[in-house]
């Protein structure tokens, strides 16, 4: 059985080595795999289902990865059987002119999840530690100022109910490049397509250091980060339903004693 152990990011972690084509939870042809992958969306949203109902806890998924790395692909089949009424999705873009004028976690609070509700923040704010970094706006202090924030925010969360599950979506640099090219020969693709890609992927080497310094700096126990091997789309989408359906059953969801009193209702 497939294990999460190599893909969980501890002190000695080297983002080089992870092989962004590497399918571990690929287990027989295609369609077992697409059959496993659709029991685990039914089953993550019986558990959403009893999330809900005990109605104390959350979960937070938070996926980050570069361009084409298929976040908004993992969300669309992860929760493909899933309720939209569990599941709540804040996808983070470039910071407004008032988000920028607050600190930069400010705009992060508005967004955590509710109690019984599951949500995924498509980008987040680890992206305060990763352009800035790359692009030289802040230095090594002001980092490290913000990882102990982050740790903080996070502990925050954790200690009052959320579950945190962090996935970095690693994408091998010609996988991406296909992936990118596919957007530009496709015109229906056009539209995913943007100029900023590829001068973001000119800094392909910058931008793996600042995860790797960030994904080290962040992986607490309270709020641990899995690299998930995405060059193979449905290997990822298998993956992070797996971590999500153990994050959940390891929490021992349970609704509450029935309420004697309604034993004696009948409904005329």
């Amino acid at each position: 059985m497939a294990s999460f152990k190599k893909y969980q990011v501890g002190d000695k972690f080297r983002l080089a080595r992870i092989d962004p084509a590497d399918t571990p939870f690929c287990e027989g042809p295609p369609s077992d795999q697409r059959k496993h992958l659709d029991r685990l969306a039914i089953e993550l949203d019986k558990l959403q289902n009893l999330l809900h109902a005990e109605g104390r806890r959350k979960l937070l998924l938070v996926l980050q990865g570069l361009d084409t790395s298929g976040k908004d692909g993992t969300i669309r089949w992860v929760f493909s059987r899933t309720s939209p009424l569990g599941v709540k999705v804040t996808a983070f873009k470039a910071p407004t002119a008032d988000e920028q004028a607050h600190d930069f976690l400010w705009r992060c609070h508005a967004v955590v999840p509710r109690t019984g509700e599951i949500t995924v923040w498509n980008r987040s704010h680890y992206e305060d530690v990763l352009v800035p970094v790359v692009e030289g706006s802040i230095d090594a202090a002001e980092t490290r100022r913000r990882y102990a924030q982050i740790n903080d925010f996070e502990r925050l969360l954790s200690e009052t109910g959320t579950v945190v599950v962090k996935c970095m979506l690693a994408i091998g640099k010609d996988e991406q490049r296909r992936r990118l090219q596919a957007r530009i020969d496709d015109p229906e693709k056009h539209w995913k397509f943007s100029l900023d890609d590829l001068a973001v992927r000119k800094k392909w080497d910058l931008y793996q250091a600042a995860y790797e310094s960030a994904l080290r700096a962040t992986s607490t126990e309270h709020a641990p980060w899995t690299v998930i091997p995405a060059d193979d789309k449905r290997h990822r989408n298998l993956m992070v339903a797996s971590l999500l359906v153990k994050t959940l059953r390891g929490m021992k969801l349970k609704i509450g004693d029935p309420d004697p009193a309604l034993r004696s209702i009948v409904v005329e």
